[in-house]
């Protein structure tokens, strides 16, 4: 598994969130849906990282969008074909990497409440519940968290 910042406009990358989109809208009221789109991950203060297999394919991606005082994680995925191998984390520790090369130490996040890969996934890499932060409000189809 090779893990490297890339530019989210790829297709295969457009594939993977779309994938993501397809599994968690039916989850989640539009409300909750807290997506960030292609042209904000496209900006210079968001750190988009893309896993791929020994084959080239994209398996998994994920980002960190800077901001003063913290990086929040978004558009985590990770294709059926790359669970289970520590993808996932993988690509959280190599974003975090590049983020606190950046200057960034605190990360925060939020995921759904029907995700329980996810805030598990979290939990181990020792991010806790918080109140919400940011632009965010309270949801409760949301869980939020921090680290650091």
């Amino acid at each position: 598994m090779q893990i490297c910042l890339e530019r989210p406009d790829q297709p295969d990358i457009l594939a993977l969130i779309d994938a993501l989109d397809a599994y968690q809208k039916p989850l989640y009221p539009a409300a909750s849906h807290h997506g960030v789109d292609i042209a904000v991950l496209a900006q210079p203060h968001v750190l988009f990282a893309v896993a791929r297999n020994a084959a080239g394919v994209a398996a998994g991606c994920g980002a960190i969008v800077i901001e003063a005082g913290y990086g929040e994680i978004k558009r985590m995925y990770v294709a059926p074909e790359g669970r289970g191998i520590g993808t996932a984390a993988k690509i959280l520790a190599f974003l975090k990497a590049r983020a606190i090369e950046r200057g960034c130490t605190r990360f925060a996040l939020e995921t759904g409440i029907y995700q329980p890969e996810a805030i598990a996934l979290y939990e181990k890499y020792g991010y806790r519940r918080v109140a919400p932060f940011g632009s965010y409000s309270a949801d409760p189809m949301s869980v939020f968290m921090r680290k650091g």
